[in-house]
């Protein structure tokens, strides 16, 4: 099996997504964390494919430096746009995932480390 045909272990109707809603900038409606992902409610096809890019991007970083770039690229966001929101968006990560969550094939083309082309 290709690494990049892996999918993560879904979660629905979960309590975490809300929990982490209190101490976050944005209302998670998922997230993908390692193996896993949680989701508030039902997902449909694009938050699993949204989710499982974050995965393959987690993959690619063995996980650990992926949360860092994550964070890093979070706060240097915070100090540019002074918004979580905004700073959340411009993730190059986020854009990555964002501009490719409605098409079905893209797991199947998506190019490792995909993310770069993204700038904050």
């Amino acid at each position: 099996m290709k690494i990049r045909l892996l999918k993560p272990v879904f979660f629905e109707n979960s309590r975490l997504p809300v929990i982490l809603s209190k101490v976050s900038p944005i209302n998670i409606w998922a997230f993908s964390f390692g193996f896993w992902v949680w989701c508030r409610g039902e997902m449909d096809e694009r938050v699993r494919t949204h989710e499982t890019i974050h995965f393959q991007q987690q993959l690619e970083m063995l996980f650990i430096f992926q949360w860092i770039l994550y964070g890093l690229f979070w706060l240097v966001g915070m100090i540019k746009y002074r918004d979580g929101e905004v700073a959340y968006m411009r993730n190059p990560f986020e854009q990555e995932a964002y501009e490719n969550d409605e098409n079905q094939f893209y797991m199947i083309t998506r190019k490792t480390w995909a993310w770069r082309k993204f700038k904050i």
